[in-house]
């Protein structure tokens, strides 16, 4: 950050970087910086005190970030300076000492020893963090209540990854109608063909327009309620359900994918002797897929959350998991909060598949 500076000839308060007064045009002062030794022993100073201040709850942790985020932003001080990367390294040790540490203490508190100056929310934190071991077994590890989670997670997978491939198949069927109505329709002569087609596409229209128009949740319900009232088998049901809602929005990332082809693609599929379908098949969608390939990752993301309203027709995937040792042990936040960081891992590690899938697909490119 700049610090302001003042004419010596007008007396103008100037807060940019200029050499120069905007008004009289004078010279100004030089803005004083700290220099790299001063940040060095700064950054030194910073990670000493947050490995000796480690088990004063949160003070080692904020020191220890701060030295870390100067650090950060002074590379070229850490790297070329030994004091300074002796700091970083203090302050990186510094920090999960300083987490464990604060936690050693605050457990170690009973509500008894808080000083009278505390308040009364400090003291339902303390008590609060005590009972976490004790909540931890009751929600997890009594009557192997884990096992809600563990074979939830597993129904999640499974009704992602076939109702991802049923959405792919839809999708893909869906897309080719639509394109092939738009790039055909003024070719095709008059006749029960053409009035077929026009069918077709009407259908694949309607069907596009419904799905994407409703909810899943509206969705999943009249599929098991309405649909397949007489089944039993919820995976099924589940699969049917969010996978044609996904083969909706599938249909449309590919279709996208078929139009970015440029139409030469075409006339040179043609040139080489191949009819329309040979054409698509061999040159068109193996370009366009490769184009969409990032965004149909990301719909097969964004397929995992939505999975976990199935538990709106009593299937036990990993909300609902979640969701049923709450209602034994009455305990909201530990199974909950489980689930969440679960379906963060998930789609963390989902998302970072699809940014190396993105940086090879543009390598190939060049």
């Amino acid at each position: 950050m700049i610090k302001s500076r003042f004419c010596k000839q007008c007396g103008a308060k100037i807060m940019g970087e200029e050499n120069t007064c905007p008004n009289c045009k004078a010279s100004l002062p030089a803005i004083k910086t700290a220099g790299p030794a001063k940040k060095a022993n700064l950054i030194l100073i910073l990670g000493i005190l947050s490995i000796l201040t480690s088990f004063v709850p949160v003070v080692g942790i904020i020191l220890a970030v701060i030295a870390i985020n100067i650090s950060n932003s002074n590379d070229d001080i850490v790297k070329s300076n030994s004091r300074a990367k002796a700091g970083k390294i203090l302050a990186a040790i510094g920090l999960p000492l300083s987490i464990v540490g604060s936690a050693f203490v605050i457990l170690r508190l009973s509500v008894g020893d808080i000083p009278a100056w505390a308040n009364s929310t400090y003291a339902k934190l303390v008590k609060w963090a005590q009972g976490i071991p004790s909540d931890f077994e009751n929600n997890f590890i009594a009557e192997k209540r884990y096992l809600y989670i563990t074979k939830g997670l597993l129904t999640t997978f499974e009704v992602t990854i076939f109702a991802a491939l049923l959405g792919i198949v839809l999708g893909v069927i869906a897309a080719l109608i639509r394109s092939s109505y738009d790039t055909l329709k003024d070719e095709l002569k008059n006749g029960f063909g053409k009035f077929f087609f026009k069918i077709l596409n009407g259908l694949t229209g309607i069907y596009l327009t419904v799905i994407r128009g409703t909810p899943i949740v509206v969705q999943l319900m009249i599929s098991y309620f309405v649909i397949f009232i007489s089944s039993n088998n919820k995976v099924i049901v589940a699969i049917l359900a969010f996978g044609f809602n996904s083969g909706a929005y599938v249909a449309e990332i590919i279709r996208s994918g078929i139009v970015s082809v440029d139409k030469g693609q075409f006339e040179a599929g043609r040139s080489l002797g191949f009819g329309y379908v040979r054409t698509m098949v061999f040159i068109i969608i193996p370009q366009a897929f490769k184009t969409v390939l990032p965004a149909l990752a990301n719909e097969f993301i964004v397929l995992i959350k939505e999975t976990s309203v199935s538990g709106y027709i009593g299937l036990q995937e990993l909300t609902k998991g979640g969701d049923i040792i709450r209602s034994r042990t009455y305990s909201a936040f530990m199974p909950l909060i489980a689930v969440a960081l679960i379906y963060l891992v998930i789609v963390l590690f989902f998302s970072k598949l699809v940014s190396m899938l993105e940086r090879r697909l543009k390598n190939s490119e060049r």
